[in-house]
């Protein structure tokens, strides 16, 4: 029985270099992930030139071993799929070309993949649900409702107009004095927390639609963290983990709420979340409960394909080029890349830099 395509993966959008081998029966062959956190360290942030840098160094080592851990030679392959964009430019640069370099030197096709789409497509790699279904991206650089209903039809429904929740939960992090990445940081913490102490703003949730808003409830942690260091000299460790609790109880509310508007809007038989702050779980559990009123199935990809991976993008690019997708030399790397390209351009819709 054939197995169908086999395609090469390379993401290099922000502070992961990753490579992957996957096939079009969903078969994940070789998925090799290297990350930064080390060298940013010190920065409180990723910075762009580091990053280009270490991808560039790093980029050809990943596909080696993705390649070696596939057992599979470039010869074997159907295809090449990089991410073309939204992302840090020096970044998407280092893998474009490197992904032009192949396929120029084997013959094979090349497919130019956004960056969003490998996360909108994950539940397809990873369940095989059909279309269409309503997806919540939500990670460092990115948060939107999106209807998808093919590998390059979406529709974006609603999404952040300033910070998007994982750069939320990076600032939270660092105005309390924890440690990046910010989201597992806070989560750890809130566990100890009680989420009803400090009445925190739940932005936007007065207004209609399925926008968000979390610049806001940043701000008002800060003003709590600093009343509470006026009134008593300093922070306690029980203040610190009931203000996370406050604040990671907020999020996952008005995620939750905007959810809730977004299937009453576009009704889909599965509700899907991805990206790195598709790991906690509070969020999650106030997700599947919206899914369930809704009469939708819910599904969160395992945690290593809710954050930057290559698999996806390999994904992305087998079903963009079922639908009759090539890209040629001239691919351009893309520092913003909208999925949708009807809808009028939002902040949060193709920056990145936070940590997805």
């Amino acid at each position: 029985m054939s197995m169908g395509l086999t395609f090469l993966g390379i993401e290099s959008s922000c502070d992961d270099t990753a490579a992957a081998v996957v096939r079009e029966d969903r078969t994940i062959l070789a998925s090799v992930v290297a990350g930064q956190t080390s060298l940013h360290a010190d920065f409180g942030g990723v910075v762009p030139e580091i990053a280009a840098r270490a991808h560039a160094e790093k980029l050809d080592i990943c596909v080696e071993e993705a390649l070696r851990k596939a057992g599979l030679r470039l010869s074997d392959l159907d295809g090449i799929a990089v991410t073309a964009g939204p992302g840090l430019i020096g970044g998407v640069l280092s893998g474009v070309m490197l992904a032009k370099g192949l396929a120029a030197g084997s013959g094979l096709p090349l497919i130019g993949v956004n960056h969003l789409a490998g996360h909108a497509l994950t539940p397809r790699l990873t369940d095989g649900i059909g279309y269409p279904y309503l997806m919540l991206l939500v990670s460092g650089g990115h948060c939107q409702f999106l209807s998808v209903a093919g590998p390059e039809q979406f529709t974006r429904l609603g999404g952040t107009i300033d910070d998007a929740p994982g750069e939320a939960f990076d600032k939270v992090a660092k105005l309390l004095g924890l440690p990046q990445p910010g989201g597992p940081a806070v989560e750890a913490a809130a566990r100890a927390g009680d989420p009803r102490r400090f009445a925190l703003p739940r932005p936007l949730l007065d207004r209609p639609g399925c926008d968000l808003s979390f610049s806001g409830l940043k701000t008002a942690v800060l003003r709590q963290r600093d009343a509470l260091a006026a009134a008593q000299g300093g922070l306690h460790e029980q203040d610190r983990a009931d203000l996370c609790a406050s604040f990671e109880a907020v999020v996952a509310d008005v995620l939750a709420e905007k959810t809730r508007r977004a299937l009453a809007l576009a009704p889909a038989p599965a509700l899907a979340v991805a990206g790195g702050v598709a790991a906690n779980q509070s969020l999650r559990t106030a997700l599947q409960t919206v899914a369930a009123e809704a009469g939708a199935t819910f599904l969160a990809p395992p945690l290593q394909l809710c954050t930057d991976n290559a698999a996806m993008i390999a994904w992305a690019g087998i079903e963009s080029y079922l639908a009759g997708r090539r890209d040629g030399m001239d691919l351009a790397a893309r520092p913003r890349w909208p999925l949708d390209q009807r809808a009028a351009p939002m902040l949060g819709a193709g920056k990145r830099g936070a940590k997805a």
